[in-house]
């Protein structure tokens, strides 16, 4: 049995660079890169501890419902990886961008690109772009802001450690100090509370909390980089240099090119992308 699964991942990965037109040489290399996983003929993939719609539905992502649940099962398939051959794990997001030895091959947790976290952990090319957006309660001080400007005075509050508190603090630059919360589930907890007036999430996020999880509250706008925005790019994370980062890479480049990963937007993330925009 792990013969046949180690021949099927070497033939798939084959695969995967044929269809990115690469080389004899840089297509054996990869096959081999597919190999490298954890544990010999398994795929270890991780998520969030729980995870949340519409990433992951009803916190089951070896379902493939949900649009990450999906992308990491399709990337999966393409490194040659299906079915009893693929196990989930589970780490919370600081853990995971922490430099040293992972428990999975990959993890995805709209895992923003950065330079910084480069430094430690690897990432897969992008596989998703969203812009940072705000959700405030009716009737707070956010409420109808169009400008940067008009939201000077918004006590804010998002998840330590990501691109959105980042936002609020490099680009907002509001005049309160701003509350950080361990997960995005304190962030929202804290706004429903009234505990602060605003929460920055990314795009899809923002608008599951307003639509479906915040009774009273909206989405103020998004930022798209054209407005001075920050744009984030998610990418599967991987251990610093891992040997199987080609091989994800290479699956991605390939769901891209074939139009899978267009089909998997479009399935689970379509219905959030409208949102007014913020100018600077």
């Amino acid at each position: 049995m792990r013969t046949t699964k180690l021949i099927a991942v070497a033939a798939a990965a084959t695969l995967v660079l044929a269809a990115c037109g690469s080389d004899d040489a840089t297509s054996e290399a990869t096959a081999d890169a597919c190999s490298n996983t954890i544990d010999d003929g398994m795929l270890t993939i991780a998520t969030g501890n729980p995870a949340f719609y519409p990433w992951v539905i009803d916190d089951t992502p070896e379902s493939g419902q949900g649009f990450e649940a999906a992308v990491a099962l399709a990337v999966g398939t393409q490194m040659g990886y299906s079915g009893d051959a693929v196990t989930w794990v589970r780490t919370d997001f600081d853990a995971a961008i922490q430099p040293g030895a992972k428990d999975f091959d990959f993890n995805l947790q709209q895992f923003t690109i950065t330079d910084e976290r480069k430094a430690t952990v690897d990432f897969s090319d992008p596989y998703y772009t969203a812009n940072q957006a705000i959700v405030a309660l009716n009737g707070s001080s956010a409420e109808g802001a169009t400008s940067i400007a008009d939201l000077k005075d918004v006590k804010f509050g998002a998840q330590a450690g990501t691109t959105s508190f980042a936002f609020i603090t490099d680009v907002i630059q509001p005049t309160q100090d701003v509350f950080a919360y361990d997960d995005n589930v304190g962030a929202r907890a804290a706004l429903e509370a009234n505990q602060i007036d605003a929460a920055v999430f990314d795009l899809p996020t923002a608008l599951y909390v307003s639509g479906v999880e915040i009774d009273g509250s909206s989405v103020v706008g998004q930022f798209p980089a054209a407005t001075g925005g920050t744009t984030d790019e998610f990418g599967l994370l991987l251990e610093k240099d891992s040997p199987l980062t080609p091989c994800v890479n290479a699956a991605v480049q390939a769901l891209s090119d074939s139009g899978e990963l267009a089909a998997i937007t479009n399935e689970w993330l379509s219905e959030f992308t409208g949102a007014p925009t913020i100018s600077e």
